[in-house]
């Protein structure tokens, strides 16, 4: 064993060597990973923790199929769009999670601290979109059902440390998910258009940029990227750019909110029908209510007209803050 191990690691030991449940192995083997620091010497105490942890976790997801749970992994969309907060251990997911939603994940110094995916709402003005913090990508084991929750999201938020070789996390995140079929939208042409593939819109959240400094970092960081990733710099612990991460956010969905007005009264403009970006009258009539697109006589439309009121066919185009008239026959 090596000699330069820090006195954590002692005692995070012995309280693994005096775990009894699996649960209980896999939270302190997590621990213990995080406290050994990274350099030749440490190579094979390393591999050897990450092959017991391995194993508990085959252990642990053979008992949950057995027991035939419902995965934690399968979460019901709400709101306006789901959003997967994926990365590398210790990139501070779950702390933009915490500062951004409702949920409390398990947020911690050391690493794999999240194992169960947590779900909470962001509100974006008066739009929710859910979050779901993920546990950290890791090579030498991926529960399957995380990899299938990723790809049913409809925006993957890749979270990465500005102070923790952010190009290293960048790649080696981005090169695991594409193993797994998981693609950036804009590299959609260099995969073959099948069902196994699917491409989603990323967004690249550059954590952990406190101060001034930082923020210069952020910027040659950007300057440096060859793909043309979405990025926003942001930070959990000073609440940092959080606006126009969730505006960015709201434009990578590609929604807009439009707002419907009864005849002869005000609009609620605290409630809008959430439609994907290019969504028509007849569209927005059918969200309403079916009986109203199947009967609709004339709509108006106050904002993206030619002028408030306009009366407007039912295959013209909306666009977000529009408020819409529908009268049916």
């Amino acid at each position: 064993m090596p000699t330069n191990l820090p006195p954590e690691y002692f005692a995070v030991d012995k309280r693994y060597r005096a775990a009894t449940t699996t649960e209980e192995k896999i939270e302190t083997l997590e621990e213990l990973l995080g406290t050994i620091p990274k350099h030749k010497g440490t190579d094979h105490l390393r591999a050897d923790l990450r092959r017991k942890l391995s194993k508990f976790k085959d252990s642990m997801q053979k008992g949950k199929a057995g027991s035939r749970q419902v995965s934690a992994f399968s979460i019901k969309t709400e709101g306006a769009g789901q959003a997967a907060v994926v990365g590398p251990a210790n990139s501070g997911k779950s702390s933009l999670v915490a500062a951004l939603t409702n949920a409390q994940p398990e947020v911690a110094e050391y690493p794999f601290s999240t194992w169960n995916p947590t779900p909470g709402m962001m509100l974006i003005e008066n739009v929710q979109v859910q979050l779901i913090d993920t546990p950290p990508l890791n090579r030498d084991f991926v529960e399957p059902d995380l990899i299938d929750m990723i790809r049913r999201a409809d925006l993957v938020l890749l979270t990465i440390d500005i102070q923790a070789s952010p190009f290293d996390q960048l790649e080696e995140t981005v090169a695991f998910l594409e193993s797994h079929r998981i693609i950036p939208l804009h590299r959609q042409d260099g995969f073959p258009q099948d069902l196994r593939h699917t491409f989603l819109p990323f967004l690249i959240l550059v954590n952990k940029v406190d101060d001034e400094n930082l923020d210069e970092d952020y910027k040659v960081f950007t300057e440096l990227l060859e793909d043309p990733w979405h990025t926003v710099p942001v930070s959990a612990t000073t609440g940092h750019n959080i606006e126009q991460f969730k505006w960015t956010v709201f434009d990578l969905l590609e929604i807009i909110r439009v707002y419907s007005q009864a005849p002869g009264k005000e609009p609620d403009l605290t409630s809008p029908f959430v439609m994907r970006r290019g969504g028509t009258i007849e569209e927005f009539a059918a969200q309403v209510h079916q009986e109203i697109a199947s009967d609709l006589k004339t709509s108006r439309v106050w904002g993206s007209a030619d002028f408030d009121g306009q009366m407007v066919g039912r295959d013209y185009v909306l666009q977000d803050g529009d408020v819409v008239e529908l009268r049916a026959k």
